[in-house]
């Protein structure tokens, strides 16, 4: 069975925890506490967040999938998983230079997950921070 329809698109959540503080170096601490209020907390705070992606692509004829399930989630397990859950973002080093606000996180996961999708085509990430606030990337 071909898709006449052009792509098809599967997507897949998963959850974790990791604690942040969001300080600017380029802000004096009035403007951090200012712009970043209880999140500039010099003792960090911490979030559940749920990150989304969404791969698109042609069904496989053969497996009638965009992508397999397992395969994605092996990917999403060694890219963000292991990374960021029960971390402090702080420190990891694509923070270093970068304040891990949660539209950073996002965008930082869309970079290590692009190049690394085993079939398709990375079309977003959303991270959701509390049931109130999400962020999504699409790349460039």
């Amino acid at each position: 069975m071909s898709t006449p329809f052009g792509k098809a698109y599967f997507g897949r959540r998963v959850a974790l925890s990791a604690s942040n503080r969001l300080h600017s170096e380029a802000l004096s601490a009035d403007e951090n506490r200012a712009a970043y209020g209880k999140c500039n907390n010099p003792h960090g705070h911490g979030h559940n967040y749920v990150v989304e992606v969404l791969v698109g692509g042609q069904v496989d004829p053969e497996t009638g999938m965009v992508v397999n399930l397992a395969v994605l989630d092996e990917v999403l397990h060694t890219k963000v998983l292991e990374r960021f859950d029960h971390t402090n973002l702080n420190l990891d080093p694509l923070f270093l230079n970068h304040v891990p606000t949660t539209e950073n996180l996002c965008i930082a996961v869309f970079e290590l997950l692009k190049d690394a999708m085993p079939v398709g085509e990375l079309e977003y990430v959303r991270v959701e921070e509390t049931e109130n606030n999400f962020f999504e990337y699409y790349g460039q």
